[in-house]
């Protein structure tokens, strides 16, 4: 036990949080200033949460492991409580046709977020003492089924997707995962029928030209910022389509203006950032010291991982818009907390291997 920090994780994670920053400030400022008349308010808004946020990173970074173990159906338990009262009217409110947030002044503070953390603790003790898997999956797809009642699918789909890894590495069968992606299927076409909104954004992907002004029109206006970055970019601050033609651009859609302002440059840098981290969070869980440790660094790294590839897929145009952020790098005060407490995490199993 050598009790230092792994410094590859946290240089990642401070220079992501930091250009994170950086970035929300370009690609906002121009729809702050109309909206609030000022360029600052979401680059300030964020600020506050990565002040807090690396503070909770140094806390949880301090806190042994094995704290979670012991408190992790609680934990659960707490933040399933949270996605229920959440859907209650007067208690939850509506963001972007989702009943999936908290409402606090200016601020919002969405369950779901925390409940990824959760879900993984209380996976990694299951997983660390049972060999059964499927309670572990059907307590995912309980906790999906109520995310989707709000409904949040992108969130809904990193959850799943996480922990279909954490049970892949605990000795999930190939020919399993086939058939319940098979299932999968089925309730995704069932979901289409109940919410046609769903088809449309399928066909946007498929021909988002189909519907220009309509459906297809923030996936058309992520490839025209990409497009016209080339090497090095249109610099700083010169995007051309956070101009109020992609719509609130420091959202979901920030590595559009990443790609559109520092070309392929920006977006090597980016996917290096990512690529290391990852690679921190796989050989932390490698190295950890007991099956806990390993099945929570596995989860937390699957976790960002797999919601970086899909917010990353959807804005160069591969999978539909599913509303998923991108970790450290667009805006939203949810998002970066638990993403920080869940880095915190990591440092802490990395002082044990």
């Amino acid at each position: 036990m050598h009790k230092k920090v792994d410094w590859l994780l946290v240089i990642s994670v401070v220079a992501l949080s930091f250009l994170g920053l950086i970035m929300i400030y370009s690609a906002s400022y121009v729809w702050s200033d109309y909206k609030f008349n000022t360029p600052f308010k979401f680059v300030l808004n964020q600020a506050v949460f990565l002040i807090i946020g690396l503070f909770l990173m140094y806390i949880t970074s301090k806190i042994d492991y094995t704290y979670y173990n012991r408190f992790a159906k609680y934990l659960l338990l707490g933040c399933v409580t949270l996605l229920i009262l959440v859907l209650i009217p007067g208690i939850g409110t509506i963001r972007n046709g989702s009943r999936s947030w908290f409402g606090i002044g200016s601020f919002g503070i969405q369950p779901s977020e925390f409940t990824k953390l959760a879900l993984i603790i209380f996976a990694s003790k299951y997983l660390s003492t049972h060999k059964k898997l499927m309670p572990v999956l059907f307590l995912t797809l309980l906790i999906f089924g109520i995310i989707m009642l709000q409904p949040d699918f992108g969130t809904g789909t990193v959850i799943v997707m996480t922990i279909f890894g954490l049970l892949f590495v605990n000795g999930l069968k190939i020919s399993l995962i086939v058939k319940l992606g098979v299932v999968g299927a089925c309730g995704i076409i069932g979901l289409i029928l109940v919410a046609p909104y769903r088809l449309q954004r399928i066909l946007s992907f498929v021909n988002p030209w189909g519907d220009p002004l309509g459906s297809g029109f923030q996936i058309i206006q992520s490839l025209y910022a990409i497009g016209p970055g080339g090497l090095f970019g249109l610099g700083f601050g010169n995007s051309i389509q956070k101009h109020f033609y992609l719509p609130e651009p420091q959202t979901d859609f920030i590595f559009s203006i990443i790609s559109e302002e520092f070309g392929f440059l920006g977006v090597l840098i980016v996917a290096s950032l990512f690529i290391t981290l990852i690679y921190s969070g796989v050989r932390i869980a490698l190295n950890a010291p007991d099956k806990f440790s390993k099945n929570l660094a596995f989860g937390i790294t699957f976790g960002l991982a797999f919601q970086t590839i899909l917010n990353l897929s959807v804005v160069i145009g591969l999978v539909p818009v599913t509303g998923v952020t991108l970790p450290f790098l667009s805006y939203g005060g949810s998002s970066l907390l638990i993403t920080m407490v869940s880095m915190g995490v990591l440092m802490n199993i990395s002082k044990n291997c």
